[in-house]
């Protein structure tokens, strides 16, 4: 059952060997549509979001450092 689906498939895409394989030319396809502005988007869309993520971690490491759930170490290095 499933290896007729894989057979008629490969068929139809025109992997398949024998009579069955297109016996076109291969053409040369159309461009691809292309979105403008496309880069400007993604900077638009990635700049924010990096600056709101940064602001969120901020916020939080603040209140972590507030109620002494975290508090780095002052290690000084210096006194070797």
């Amino acid at each position: 059952m499933v290896w007729g689906l894989w057979r008629g498939l490969m068929r139809r895409v025109g992997l398949a060997g024998g009579r069955n394989a297109s016996s076109k030319p291969p053409q040369v396809m159309a461009e691809p549509h292309r979105t403008p502005f496309g880069l400007l988007k993604v900077v638009f869309t990635v700049v924010p979001g990096l600056l709101i993520g940064a602001g969120i971690s901020k916020n939080i490491a603040n209140f972590l450092e507030e109620n002494e759930l975290f508090v780095p170490d002052d290690d000084d290095d210096d006194d070797d």
